[in-house]
């Protein structure tokens, strides 16, 4: 319809509030869009199909029959094909989009299980580290990991420091593999992950990580990795990783990933509020 309005017909329909409604919705489906194919592999498949529209377009305007013909049967795939060339990002969009339409009554913030338990991750962490024992934990949140550990060995246990380690000695047969967490217990071991497929990962990062960073980009879960090679502790969140940490900073990274937003707003107002007392108390 709005193909058929002449020019100043559809600069006059642009001041209608209902116009602007719909512009800033499509600003911000396009906006989102390209935040979850930046930096990504998605981002030259997008250029790709860029391309073929282009060439689709140009067929039409420069009258190319034979051209058109051919892409006007290729468009009929190109759904099937977007879907298939997307699913990972289309995936994490949607749970993404999924987590934030819950109700504040409806909402589960798995993993928060008090300070208590992160320092049995953290120390069981930096134990093996000192020994370069191989190591990935996994914390669920928000998205359940129901599939993830029916892969492994279920266990079901009280999360503890004797536990993990014990789990990851080498001469263990559930070494091998993922521990997943999910509150205070630690749901099963010797889990198999996704790994990721992003191309732009350092080529030193082998497969714990790789598997860290993919379970991350399709939940919400968090990931701690200690390397076999390096004995170096990461943390991984939203498929982006940190490496090289110690006792102090893991913690750290454990308990700002795991609060809820409430609480996270509750320590932005009291650290602005020591902030601004500082700043008085050394103005005075």
């Amino acid at each position: 319809m709005i193909l058929l309005l002449t020019y100043k017909e559809y600069l006059e329909r642009l001041s209608e509030p209902r116009s602007i409604v719909d512009i800033a919705l499509v600003f911000v489906i396009v906006y989102t869009v390209l935040r979850l194919v930046r930096g990504t592999r998605a981002a030259p498949m997008a250029a790709g199909l860029s391309v073929f529209a282009l060439l689709y377009w140009l067929a039409i305007w420069q009258r190319l029959a034979t051209l058109e013909f051919i892409l006007r049967g290729a468009l009929l795939y190109v759904g099937v094909a977007i879907i298939v060339l997307f699913q990972t990002e289309i995936r994490q969009a949607l749970i993404s989009f999924g987590n934030r339409l819950r109700l504040p009554l409806w909402r589960r913030h798995r993993g928060q299980f008090g300070e208590g338990v992160y320092d049995e991750i953290v120390l069981a962490a930096t134990t093996l580290a000192s020994t370069k024992t191989g190591a990935l934990i996994v914390i669920e949140r928000a998205t359940g990991l129901t599939n993830a550990a029916d892969s492994g060995i279920r266990l079901d246990a009280e999360l503890s420091y004797d536990l993990l380690v014990t789990i990851f000695n080498p001469t263990t047969p559930l070494h091998d593999g993922a521990v997943i967490i999910r509150g205070h217990r630690v749901v099963a071991a010797s889990c198999f992950l996704p790994l990721t497929l992003n191309p732009l990962l350092s080529k030193d990062l082998g497969t714990r990580h790789r598997a860290a960073i993919g379970i991350t980009e399709v939940t919400d879960a968090v990931a701690v990795v200690v390397s076999e090679e390096t004995g170096l502790i990461s943390f991984v969140e939203r498929g982006q990783i940190k490496r090289g940490l110690d006792a102090t900073r893991l913690r750290a990274a454990i308990l700002q990933a795991l609060q809820s937003p409430r609480q996270r707003r509750e320590e932005r107002r009291l650290r602005a509020e020591t902030e601004r007392e500082a700043e008085e108390a050394v103005s005075a």
